[in-house]
């Protein structure tokens, strides 16, 4: 088993206590951070959030997250698991605010745009993620299973060996990622009961 001294960070985006919550019932140590000098402690980090993409790249760049992410992350190469807003952010671009992002992994954030107008935006509930690549971090037990989603824009690789999970919602869009240390999940785990939690257990003995 890896290290668990799990950080997570709190740049102004909401829902660190439900993802610390989440790892206090594995019994996984998951500390809120807010200042960026702290990463250098960390063993693992999470990078939740949830709102408007503009607004949590303008937090994590004005709060001095950028470069100690970078160091850590793409240096040192500290695993990272970005959650919801926080898989987006890890991408190049995002349609939302015509914005760059991290620039952590070859992938794009993109609107949902459905002629359809049964299919609702923002996707909002349960649905099914299936695993697309085999991989020796993530364990699950049959070949899907159902986690709970909100959001309006959801991430395309370019890369189709980054695709860890897929999820069909109107179009089948790409629902977690996995290049090397860099792990995003569109859906939240924290919010998924066991199947979520496990996922997060996965991370944590990575």
């Amino acid at each position: 088993m890896g290290s668990n001294k799990i950080f997570i960070i709190d740049y102004g985006m909401g829902n660190l206590r439900s993802v610390q919550k989440a790892f206090e019932r594995l019994k996984v140590d998951a500390r809120i951070i807010s200042d960026p000098s702290n990463l250098k402690n960390a063993d693992k980090i999470i990078l939740p959030g949830v709102g408007h993409f503009n607004k949590g790249i303008e937090n994590l760049t004005n709060q001095g997250w950028v470069e100690e992410l970078k160091n850590q992350v793409l240096v040192n190469k500290k695993p990272i698991l970005g959650i919801c807003l926080g898989m987006q952010l890890l991408t190049k671009y995002s349609e939302e605010a015509n914005a760059g992002g991290l620039c952590f992994v070859d992938a794009y954030t993109k609107k949902f745009i459905f002629t359809d107008l049964k299919i609702k935006i923002p996707h909002m509930g349960w649905n099914e993620i299936v695993l697309a690549k085999k991989q020796d971090v993530f364990t699950i037990d049959r070949d899907f299973l159902l986690m709970y989603f909100v959001h309006s824009y959801f991430v395309q690789c370019s890369n189709p060996e980054d695709i860890l999970f897929k999820t069909h919602y109107g179009i089948t869009f790409d629902a977690g990622f996995m290049h090397e240390n860099i792990f995003g999940f569109q859906f939240h785990p924290e919010k998924s009961h066991k199947p979520g939690l496990n996922l997060l257990k996965n991370f944590a003995e990575f």
